[in-house]
């Protein structure tokens, strides 16, 4: 749980492993741009169902709006958890070192009708979205995460913009030498590795 309020936890973020934790971190930090509240917990669909299920059961009661996981290779925990609420479930795939994410993807994207998860992007951007999606859902009920919402889109706005004007101004030779440009030197670093 998020240990600086008070407040009952509207997400519940489970991940399969604690190994998930730092891509699932992204979640997280969106989360605490909306002053959401949210509990982390570590269920395994495997090791612990019984947990899982009684999690899932639980969720609504205990004030719980959306629950989102994030599992890597079999990646069956959303679908288990999915089975046991009918809570909307969000669910990240996991990089894994074999297929890169994609056995995640597949697992998770492959459900039986009538048991929806909702799938995202594999690794940090899925995880990122995660949490936007989930105050999407929460804008529903709550207008003040909609504020927030438009506003975070309206800064996303006025970036590219900024860069758009800098880019024309200086030209691509100019632009791509520039430091100021930090998505290009990042994504730079980045391939470099």
């Amino acid at each position: 749980m998020n240990k600086k309020s008070s407040r009952k936890p509207k997400i519940g973020i489970v991940i399969g492993s604690d190994t998930d934790l730092p891509i699932m971190n992204e979640t997280i930090e969106v989360l605490k741009k909306f002053n959401l509240e949210y509990e982390v917990r570590i269920l395994s669909a495997h090791r612990t169902p019984d947990e899982a299920s009684e999690y899932a059961k639980t969720a609504r009661d205990r004030g719980i709006e959306v629950i989102i996981s994030g599992a890597g290779g079999a990646a069956h925990l959303a679908g288990s958890i999915a089975s046991q609420t009918t809570l909307p479930v969000l669910a990240v795939p996991m990089p894994t070192t074999s297929l890169y994410g994609i056995d995640s993807l597949y697992s998770i994207v492959q459900m039986p009708a009538g048991v929806p998860v909702a799938s995202l992007a594999i690794g940090k951007p899925g995880a990122k979205n995660a949490g936007i999606l989930a105050a999407q859902i929460l804008a529903l009920k709550y207008p003040i995460i909609q504020k927030q919402l438009e506003e975070m889109r309206s800064e996303m706005r006025r970036n590219v913009l900024a860069r758009d004007k800098k880019l024309v101004k200086d030209g691509v030779s100019s632009y791509l030498k520039s430091s100021s440009s930090s998505f290009i030197t990042k994504k730079r670093r980045r391939n470099k590795r």
